[in-house]
């Protein structure tokens, strides 16, 4: 049996191992691309699965003064659209990390 020490350290190696991984993870949801679209790809906002908006795309035929609101309901939806992408990428990305870590099924890590 080991004593109390050496499962302390062991403990504590694994926590850090654990947060290098998600630190890992997080650095590489920052490079993974979504991109949100609506009114057919009128309207298309590119994001990183952290959320991060990257660029707003807006055909040239959407620009009329007068449908100034169904743009801005269109960049919305465009703009939830990505964000849905993104958080479902992220949870994949997430999901992959704590596979890797041999937890046990269902368990969850904090922030996860």
């Amino acid at each position: 049996m080991q004593s109390m020490e050496e499962m302390l350290k062991a403990a504590q190696a694994a926590a850090e191992n654990i947060q290098k991984q998600m630190n890992e993870a997080q650095v590489k949801l920052d490079s993974v691309e979504v991109e949100g679209s609506s009114g057919g790809g009128l309207v298309k906002i590119r994001a990183t699965a952290k959320g991060r908006i990257l660029g707003v795309a807006i055909d040239d035929s959407l620009m009329v003064p007068s449908e100034k609101q169904i743009l801005e309901d269109l960049v919305t939806a465009a703009f939830n659209d990505a964000r849905d992408k993104a958080d479902r990428a992220a949870n994949a990305e997430m999901q992959q990390m704590q596979a890797g870590l041999g937890l046990p099924p269902g368990f969850k890590l904090p922030g996860m």
